[in-house]
């Protein structure tokens, strides 16, 4: 019986798709969620919450006998708190690999998200635990939900230079189930969508798929944030691995229409 593996946030976005690449892979899987879950297709299912200060005892069990852990967990708060719980309780457990994903950019965009999601890889990162980080670009799921968020509106504010390599999250799976096989590997190369948009363009394409109607309206985004936009702190233009299937491709799956990519 192989060694048990631990993926933190199993039944989230990415979860649901690498958990079975990994059971296929013949390893024992053990997930971690907030709620319980029965056994189900191999899998074995614990209780804990991360971001809770009463956790401690819950994440040791989870971490027992684990020898690699795929910590998926994020959200708007928090991240660095609940990674900082598991690198501590993954240090006591003698896990020999940590794979964690973050975002392209966490170190240069001076946004409260972006300054979490480094604080939680400075977390895995002073933990002593062998490690690999992953930096992906936003997924496509993220983008549809804003630009649909950002439709309801009659006229939609459109920040200039703001621009996205919005990527797949399956893309990002694949790759996150190669590395959490493999061995330590450090930070790896940024995982971007296949290639660079300007927002304005990302919402055209998602009216144009939706038959929606909207005005666009240019504005300039302030300060350091918008500074960091126009220069491309959030995205990465060489040396990174890139997804394959673009944001149209997205779009006409996820509403059911025809890729343009086999449009003739």
């Amino acid at each position: 019986m192989t060694t048990p593996l631990l993926v933190t946030g199993g039944t989230g976005t990415l979860g649901r798709l690498i958990v079975p690449r990994l059971v296929a892979a013949g390893r024992n899987v053990r997930v971690l969620s907030r709620t319980p879950h029965e056994p189900a297709d191999g899998v074995e299912y614990v209780a804990a919450d991360l971001r809770s200060d009463d956790a401690d005892r819950a994440v040791a069990a989870a971490v027992d006998g684990v020898g690699t852990i795929l910590h998926l967990v994020g959200g708007t708060k928090g991240d660095e708190e609940a990674t900082a719980r598991l690198t501590r309780a993954a240090a006591d457990a003698g896990v020999r690999h940590l794979v964690h994903i973050s975002v392209i950019g966490a170190d240069r965009v001076p946004l409260a998200w972006f300054r979490m999601k480094f604080a939680a890889e400075q977390a895995v990162t002073g933990s002593g635990v062998p490690w690999t980080i992953l930096r992906a670009a936003q997924f496509h799921d993220l983008v549809l939900k804003t630009a649909a968020g950002m439709a309801k509106l009659p006229v939609v504010p459109v920040p200039g230079g703001l621009r996205f390599q919005p990527v797949d999250a399956r893309d990002v799976a694949a790759r996150l189930t190669e590395l959490t096989l493999g061995e330590p590997a450090g930070l790896v190369a940024d995982l971007a969508g296949p290639r660079v948009a300007p927002m304005g363009d990302l919402l055209r394409s998602y009216l144009r798929a939706t038959g929606k109607r909207r005005v666009l309206l240019p504005v300039r985004l302030p300060g350091k944030v918008g500074r960091a936009y126009r220069d491309g702190d959030n995205l990465t233009l060489d040396g990174a691995d890139r997804g394959t299937r673009t944001w149209e491709d997205f779009l006409a799956e996820r509403l059911g229409q025809r890729s343009p990519s086999t449009r003739r």
